[in-house]
């Protein structure tokens, strides 16, 4: 960034807060709305400043010797102060994350298998790639079925396994 719309920056963010500074002192709002809007701040400042203060440790390079990633590491902690809850907020939500895409792979496996076994409408099944017998066979309905349940268990396998190393 420049350091024109860093000033520009800065001074919108200014005005803003002057703005809600005037909002809040003319009052009118009870003291569980005035919490609200404290808590939703505050989490602006936290959310705003935890990605970078973790960022900085993922860049260590793991393929030095131990004296160097120790140095590296001591280096780090004196320049990025972390506490037991930033490292906390990081990993509920690195957690998260991975129980969203866990819950997402197993609704999908299971839409998948739904489609499977549930009869399709007739203008869904006119299509038959493989006929078992001159009544049933594999439809295209089946087959993408399938890549709904592969994907499922691909996503749910990709967050379950850890990799290594991480």
């Amino acid at each position: 960034m420049d350091d024109k719309q860093l000033t520009n920056d800065t001074d919108l963010l200014d005005a803003k807060a002057e703005e809600l500074m005037l909002l809040l002192r003319k009052g009118g709002m009870d003291a569980d709305r005035m919490k609200a809007i404290q808590q939703k701040v505050i989490n602006a400042f936290d959310a705003a400043s935890l990605p970078k203060k973790i960022e900085a440790f993922k860049e260590i390079d793991t393929n030095q010797d131990r004296l160097q990633l120790l140095n590296s590491f001591e280096y780090l902690l004196s320049q990025h102060q972390l506490d037991s809850n930033v490292t906390k907020k990081f990993i509920t939500r690195e957690r998260l994350k991975k129980m969203v895409v866990v819950i997402i792979g197993v609704i999908m496996i299971t839409l998948g298998m739904a489609m499977i076994i549930m009869p399709a409408p007739p203008y869904f099944e006119m299509f038959t790639v493989f006929y078992f017998n001159p009544n049933d066979g594999v439809t295209i309905m089946d087959i993408i079925s399938l890549l709904i349940v592969f994907t499922g268990i691909y996503l749910f396998l990709s967050t379950v396994i850890k990799k290594p190393g991480a």
